[in-house]
Order: C-alpha cells, then sequence, then structure tokens
C-alpha cells in the first residue's frame, strides 16, 4: 500500500502542465511585444547627452545640450554620445530580463528571447 502524504503538494497533471506552460509562451510573447514598443533613455555628461532606444535596441533620438558643443571638446561630446546610447540599452535589456523573470518564475530559459 502506498503511503500518503497530506502536506506534500499535489503534481501538476500532463494536461495542466501544458496549460501552464502555453500560458507562459503567451505571456512572454505579448511581454516582447510590449517591450518593443517602450522606450528607455538615458543622460551621460551631467545631462549633457540624453539618448532614447526601444525594446528594440533601436535608437530613437539623441538630444545635445547647447553647452556641449564646444569644438575643442569634440572627441569627449562623442564619447558622452556613445555613453548615453548604451546605457539606454542596458536599460532595456535589465526591464526586458526583470519583467521575464516574473513570467518564468526566475528560470533562466535558453533561446527565449
Amino acid at each position: 500500500m502506498a503511503r500518503k502524504f497530506p502536506n506534500m503538494p499535489k503534481q501538476p497533471s500532463g494536461a495542466n502542465m501544458m496549460k501552464q506552460a502555453q500560458k507562459m509562451q503567451q505571456d512572454m510573447l505579448a511581454l516582447q511585444q510590449e517591450m518593443e514598443q517602450r522606450e528607455f533613455d538615458a543622460s551621460s555628461g551631467g545631462g549633457a547627452v540624453r539618448a532614447v532606444v526601444t525594446g528594440k535596441k533601436e535608437l530613437v533620438s539623441v538630444e545635445i545640450s547647447p553647452d556641449a558643443l564646444d569644438p575643442e571638446e569634440l572627441e569627449m561630446l562623442q564619447d558622452m554620445i556613445v555613453a548615453a546610447v548604451n546605457e539606454a540599452l542596458r536599460k532595456a535589456d535589465s526591464t526586458m530580463d526583470s519583467e521575464m523573470s516574473k513570467i518564468t518564475g526566475g528560470l533562466n530559459i535558453p533561446g527565449l528571447i
């Protein structure tokens, strides 16, 4: 006779597990579509340069403060633009990872998005 453990959680059935997997997949696709529409911004140089990117990792805009337009400082301005764009892209990646983790329950599933 099999022993019963009253406090042990019931294992989901195969059909229930498939439903959960399908729901997770739908949620991940919806999140991906939402993230592609979102914009992420970052600035560098104390706000002298501001970059905006989408969740698709496309640069939407770059704003440069007139104070940053010193011809003698062109190389520094270029560095600030790169820094602002890279930080905005990092924000997009971080938000995607965080939101995806909510859907997957923290499981790292390679190749999912």
